[in-house]
């Protein structure tokens, strides 16, 4: 598995004994990667790192890795605003089918060792945290977990306080030219490798993306209402906000009390979003919020 950067924490984390880890960091930085990584190497024939040719390593799935992410979708179908890990995803319930982390861990590995990775630990539900703390107070012997969230303040403390944490920088801009050249890339990755493998593998989206930020820009010239429609354009995709947050330093500059205000705007129009708040209402705000900046 190629992993590019964080060499200091893949010569760290074959070391350490804890069970349980906290991976800290901002989004595509390689936290995931990272996860598997470490799962693989557990495992592999020869330790670490995984050499990718041992009956362990060619594995995919992989028997004794089991990842948790938050649900996207309420139970009705609809898209959900705010992601959750559900108690199901957790425990077993009655007349539930699914695969749930406290059943798999219970059972012996095929290999070596068990390694769940919850990605995104701050979207667990009060009864699923609950139910989690079951396995990192008696984790069994053969098992590691490993929570993966942008910072330990958004997990819960009681989760935090049982883990062991490794915090993810972002990568040198020079490791990032090594996939890319494209400026418009790296300065969409903000140092995270992930950001440039989606950019490269979905240059439609990628495009899509840059050109309704630039939009909403120029539209920010020209008034509320032409900004509105930009804004309901932009604010469809994934990761929307916070690249705008980031193109309006450029115009606004970096550190300005503009910029600032901006920022501010975006985030309470991002939580406002999260908590169900009307979108016509949160983007009719935010245009004409921006459009006195």
């Amino acid at each position: 598995m190629q992993i590019l950067g964080h060499h200091r924490i893949l010569e760290l984390l074959p070391k350490l004994r804890a069970q349980t880890f906290l991976f800290t960091g901002p989004e595509g930085v390689g936290r995931r990667t990272v996860a598997r990584w470490f799962a693989y190497g557990l495992n592999c024939e020869r330790g670490f790192p995984p050499c990718g040719q041992c009956g362990s390593c060619r594995l995919e799935p992989h028997p004794d890795l089991l990842e948790i992410a938050p649900e996207s979708e309420t139970k009705t179908g609809r898209k959900a605003r705010v992601p959750q890990i559900r108690l199901e995803q957790i425990a077993p319930r009655e007349g539930e089918v699914e695969q749930n982390l406290l059943d798999w861990i219970a059972t012996y590995p095929r290999f070596k060792a068990k390694t769940a990775i919850i990605d995104g630990a701050h979207w667990l539900g009060e009864p699923a945290a609950n139910a989690l703390l079951k396995v990192l107070e008696e984790p069994p012997a053969f098992s590691r977990l490993i929570l993966v969230a942008p910072s330990r303040e958004l997990v819960l403390p009681t989760l935090v306080s049982r883990s062991l944490e490794l915090s993810f920088t972002p990568l040198p801009e020079a490791l990032l030219q090594t996939l890319t050249l494209d400026p418009e890339v790296l300065a969409f990755a903000q140092g995270a490798p992930g950001r440039v493998r989606w950019a490269l593998e979905h240059p439609a989206e990628f495009g899509k993306l840059t050109s309704r930020t630039q939009g909403v820009l120029e539209a920010l010239r020209a008034g509320p209402a032409q900004t509105l429609e930009a804004l309901k354009l932009l604010t469809e995709m994934e990761e929307a906000l916070p690249y705008l947050g980031r193109q309006l330093g450029k115009t606004l500059g970096v550190g300005s009390p503009a910029y600032l205000e901006a920022l501010e705007a975006l985030s309470r129009a991002q939580d406002a979003l999260s908590a169900y708040v009307s979108e016509d209402l949160v983007q009719t705000w935010l245009a004409l919020k921006l459009g006195r900046l």
